[in-house]
């Protein structure tokens, strides 16, 4: 399973690199991820500071 959230966070950051901050439901329809694997991958990024999120939208972090 960890190998499915490592590959799932890479699709999450490569997508939002390329598209800036969006919203989650944009952030799911663009990387055609399931519900458990985006939230895992956003959970992990975010433990990672990789992302942001604010209460409507997710991005890349500054410091990333």
């Amino acid at each position: 399973m960890q190998a499915k959230i490592d590959s799932a966070a890479g699709t999450i950051c490569r997508y939002l690199n390329e598209h800036g901050e969006i919203t989650l439901s944009k952030l799911k329809q663009g990387t055609k991820l399931s519900d458990q694997l985006l939230f895992e991958g956003i959970g992990w990024l975010t433990r990672e500071e990789k992302v942001e999120i604010s209460p409507r939208r997710v991005g890349p972090s500054a410091s990333a």
